[in-house]
């Protein structure tokens, strides 16, 4: 099947815009379904301004915990549970 060019309308701006042939084939390949609702410009602009979400500067929200390796103190970015070990970033390193 060969896909056309499509011409939609941009959900926030209003103006129209071209889904080629090939960007509808990159979708297809990646297995999305829904054809995109917004232009270049736009889609450049959300991702910039982080998609509407709160900002909290960039920063990770980090979590103290206790390497099971080497028993230093370390941070890491999700709550450890204490079903699975914890690593520091060396012996992180060092399990791969």
């Amino acid at each position: 099947m060969y896909n056309q060019d499509k011409t939609l309308t941009c959900r926030d701006c209003g103006q129209e815009f071209t889904f080629t042939a090939s960007e509808q084939e990159f979708f297809a390949e990646k297995g999305f379904t829904n054809e995109p609702t917004r232009c270049l410009d736009c889609r450049k602009a959300r991702k910039n301004s982080n998609g509407g979400r709160p900002s909290n500067g960039g920063q990770r929200e980090m979590f103290d915990a206790t390497c099971a390796e080497c028993g230093k103190q370390t941070q890491v970015p999700f709550q450890p549970k204490g079903d699975r070990p914890v690593y520091c970033s060396d012996c992180f390193s060092k399990q791969r």
